[in-house]
């Protein structure tokens, strides 16, 4: 077991299946080292959670737990990516967190902050990346949060 696969033991996280595209996309592209993820939303044991708007029908704290349950979603396509080996992981480069909110919400980082946070837990210093914030009218399935990354792989 690798120090990520410990580390996500000691954080109670199992990595699910990872989700498979309902649509005509893929759930990564490899690009040299470079993955890129497909969106990923609140999936959990193959049930959507966390439906509705943040700022109405959830609270920022809630809203950042759906935007952490995205990270983890990620985490599962990248060791995909990875051939299993999640210590292949060099930078998570960037998240791009979308909010299902209100037009008047306005704390967008905070929600995201749940995703940001838990690549830190994850890969340390290797998790600390770029990242945009945005607010949106709708999401598909009415999800509250979707996010996707750009990781560096070895």
């Amino acid at each position: 077991m690798n120090a990520i696969d410990k580390r996500l033991a000691e954080l109670g996280i199992e990595l699910p299946v990872p989700a498979k595209p309902v649509a005509n996309y893929v759930g990564y592209v490899q690009s040299g080292n470079l993955v890129f993820t497909a969106g990923q939303i609140t999936m959990k044991a193959g049930k959507v959670e966390y439906q509705g708007k943040v700022g109405k029908d959830f609270t920022v704290e809630e809203g950042a737990a759906a935007a952490r349950l995205c990270a983890i979603n990620i985490i599962a396509q990248v060791k995909d990516a990875c051939g299993g080996d999640l210590s292949r992981v060099k930078r998570v480069v960037k998240l791009v967190g979308f909010v299902n909110c209100p037009v008047e919400f306005a704390d967008h980082p905070k929600v995201i902050n749940g995703a940001s946070d838990l690549m830190v837990e994850v890969f340390g210093e290797a998790g600390k990346h770029a990242r945009s914030a945005v607010g949106a009218g709708s999401l598909p399935l009415n999800v509250a949060v979707e996010v996707e990354a750009i990781v560096e792989i070895a």
